[in-house]
């Protein structure tokens, strides 16, 4: 069960709104399966190269601690939590402006107050993995084929949108919108952004626009992203008209930047007054040491997320800059085992949270 609006105990992920926690629930149906069977193990050469016993090899080296297996490294990682945290934080080099004071200010819970003090940037630790010649991104829809986005080009288009998004009067704690699907320009206006400071927020495309108005009017947007439609199951979906609507009912927007994904050749914006993001995209690159990345508190927003709204509008749930990125670096190497050039997947709508 995955829960958008629950928190993990121990965990400085983020801080949920008040409202009930939305849950999805995958079942997996084995007829000869009995609760408590183990259904799979990994060999000994699989667990002697994965990321988990590298990092109890560091906690050896670097802390002085020892585990005798899985079960007693979890139970410290839930019983000491400052151990803990600040060990994930030494071990993936957190980047700070400002180191934090401590780990945890408060342990009341709801509000528990993790590394107070610490200024540091989500999506400059994303782009700090730039590595030139190689892929950041494979896309691919039912309207475009496979392709990879480089590193270069990726990263350089981030640092332009997010000198734009300056220029046009985005400030920290802004809100900027967004209605796309899961294309490279989402990625990269997330990115840019969270770069300086402002607060992100997206609605998948295939939204009604009553429902995207019901989110995103809670937000007072500054900036809304949006594209003219979408292709799904071989059958066009042309929203230019909700696009307008919601334009229109978003009484604090200042800008709109349309992209034609669906019609690439559409002439001219499809939102009246709206800037086209060929243009805005379109200026000389920002060199990667003359981008200054906002320095945030680590509890800074980062986006807010939505519940689905089934009990009344829909509850915004926020999350910070610090705690994303400490549990996307545990969850991506110690529980997924990934590592540089590997590929990783998710299957969902740029409107929900994997």
């Amino acid at each position: 069960m995955a829960c958008a609006g629950a928190q993990t105990p121990g965990s400085p992920r983020g801080a949920a709104l008040p409202g009930p926690p939305v849950c999805a629930t995958v079942a997996c149906v084995d007829p000869d399966a009995r609760d408590g069977d183990l259904l799979w193990a990994p060999g000994p050469e699989q667990m002697a190269r994965a990321n988990l016993t590298a990092f109890t090899g560091w906690l050896g080296r670097e802390r002085g601690l020892y585990f005798d297996g899985y079960d007693a490294l979890w139970r410290w990682s839930v019983t000491d939590l400052d151990g803990f945290w600040q060990a994930v934080w030494d071990y993936f080099g957190i980047a700070a402006s400002t180191p934090p004071d401590r780990v945890l200010g408060s342990r009341a819970m709801p509000g528990a107050q993790w590394f107070p003090g610490a200024r540091l940037n989500y999506a400059e630790h994303v782009l700090r993995s730039e590595r030139p010649g190689t892929d950041a991104l494979l896309h691919a829809s039912e309207t475009r084929p496979l392709a990879g986005l480089p590193w270069e080009e990726f990263a350089g288009q981030v640092r332009i949108l997010g000198t734009r998004l300056r220029e046009l009067g985005v400030r920290p704690g802004d809100r900027v919108v967004s209605i796309m699907p899961n294309i490279p320009q989402t990625v990269i206006a997330m990115l840019a952004t969270t770069s300086i400071g402002a607060i992100w927020a997206s609605c998948s495309p295939d939204f009604g626009w009553r429902g995207v108005i019901d989110r995103f009017s809670q937000l007072t947007p500054k900036v809304l992203f949006c594209v003219d439609g979408y292709r799904y199951g071989g059958k066009e979906f042309d929203r230019t008209v909700e696009m307008r609507q919601i334009a229109g009912a978003l009484g604090s927007l200042e800008h709109v930047v349309t992209l034609p994904y669906l019609r690439p050749g559409r002439a001219g914006p499809f939102v009246p007054g709206a800037l086209a993001w060929d243009t805005v995209i379109d200026h000389p690159p920002v060199p990667a040491g003359e981008f200054a990345f906002e320095q945030v508190p680590f509890d800074h927003p980062l986006w807010i997320l939505f519940s689905s709204g089934t009990t009344g509008l829909p509850k915004p749930i926020m999350h910070g800059h610090g705690g994303i990125l400490l549990e996307q670096l545990k969850l991506q190497t110690f529980h997924m085992d990934l590592r540089a050039g590997d590929r990783m997947f998710f299957y969902t709508t740029a409107g929900w949270m994997m």
